[in-house]
């Protein structure tokens, strides 16, 4: 479960597609682009272990940084593209990353986190920044074969939570683990949404989010061509639906919201009967505009409820959810457990803080602290993303 998988079997089949450019990358391009710039980390010092950071916009560059760090056993830190000098500066900072990639349109931002951090190594991509090194010309004198030392690396990521400075979550990285092992999210997604090698994916989001970066790399895996869009546009996203006869994407409650505000003889312009799987999470959604969107698209609207921690997750096939709305659904990683301030579990219908056992608890980086206030002080393996819920008769959680 690989993209170098498919660039043996399949050269020159579309492993993405830019929709606003039209720039189209083969697998084979992504493998042999992602090698190179492996090389290139490798040369600028970046030793498995290591941390680099990408500051900018959705481009097609993004996933070919990404599988080189995936490939070279670094971590690799999605920095949001709308923060400012300070915010970026300290996850530059905190994360520890050797290395900055940032997208000339952020070039103001970059230079002045560059002066702020004194980071050394400073690449930029889709054009020039001052200072900083052009990352497609750079790379392009290095070898087009894997590193010697290829493992698997893993995001980085940065959540902010309710308050305070971000957090960054820092999964371990079991040295010598093959690029291509498998995990629970391709086992979630073959199993729950049906995707092979033939699907269409659809992402309209910020690839600096955890769920559109870790689900577009999880279906780059299986083998699927991602339709990337640069910005959400609602009546966009129906006609590239079409056109591409998409068969899965991934959303927030919000853009349900916008394409349901389009006019109705806009949203029947375009057949979207092509769709077999649409999942969203991030935020709640109101229970009319699910209702609409099921009636709309029929029932292929999966939700879930996790967190960027991969601490457990809960999910829900629209069937379920329309017996049961307003819920976020059941335990598909982890053992679901709601409690009490003491810790103690409560009654089935009772409000309390939900918790998940039997899986990894959240690894906060430089914060023991935040570590230790998200476990069970009664069940200390169990964990908590500070949430408050509830479960009913058949199991199901209401955030």
């Amino acid at each position: 479960m690989h993209p170098f998988h498919y660039a043996k079997s399949h050269p020159d089949k579309a492993a993405i597609i830019m929709s606003g450019s039209g720039e189209v990358i083969t697998f084979k391009q992504l493998d042999e682009r992602s090698n190179r710039i492996a090389h290139a980390l490798r040369a600028a010092g970046c030793a498995p272990g290591d941390t680099i950071a990408i500051f900018a916009e959705n481009s097609p560059r993004y996933f070919e940084i990404c599988w080189a760090a995936q490939r070279a056993g670094l971590y690799y830190v999605a920095v949001s593209s709308r923060l400012t000098t300070p915010e970026v500066a300290y996850i530059i900072e905190d994360s520890g990353a050797k290395l900055l990639i940032a997208s000339a349109s952020k070039g103001s931002v970059a230079k002045e986190v560059k002066a702020t951090t004194g980071l050394k190594d400073n690449w930029s991509i889709d054009g020039a920044i001052d200072g900083f090194v052009a990352m497609e010309e750079h790379v392009a004198r290095f070898p087009a074969t894997p590193v010697a030392d290829e493992m698997a690396g893993t995001d980085m990521l940065y959540s902010s939570g309710t308050t305070g400075r971000p957090k960054g979550i820092r999964p371990p990285l079991e040295r010598g683990l093959p690029i291509d092992a498998d995990n629970a999210l391709i086992q979630i997604a073959r199993a729950f949404s049906g995707a092979n090698e033939e699907s269409i994916y659809l992402s309209p989001a910020p690839l600096y989010h955890a769920a559109p970066l870790r689900w577009c790399m999880t279906f780059t895996r299986i083998g699927a061509t991602l339709i990337i869009m640069e910005k959400f546009e609602p009546e966009d996203y129906l006609r590239l639906v079409e056109q591409h006869k998409v068969t899965h994407s991934q959303l927030v409650p919000t853009m349900f919201v916008k394409m349901l505000k389009l006019p109705e003889e806009v949203r029947k312009k375009y057949d979207v009967s092509s769709i077999k799987f649409a999942i969203h999470a991030a935020a709640p959604c109101p229970v009319p505009v699910k209702e609409q969107m099921i009636a709309w698209w029929g029932p292929v609207i999966d939700e879930y409820y996790a967190g960027s921690e991969g601490n457990g997750m809960t999910w829900v096939k629209s069937p379920d959810w329309l017996t049961h709305k307003g819920t976020v659904g059941r335990p598909v990683m982890g053992v679901l457990h709601i409690c009490n301030e003491d810790g103690d579990e409560v009654p089935v219908g009772e409000e309390g803080q939900v918790y998940f056992g039997g899986t990894t608890p959240p690894n906060y980086h430089n914060a023991p602290e935040k570590n230790k206030a998200a476990l069970n002080p009664k069940h200390p393996d169990w964990s908590s993303l500070g949430d408050v819920g509830k479960v009913d008769a058949d199991g199901f959680l209401y955030l």
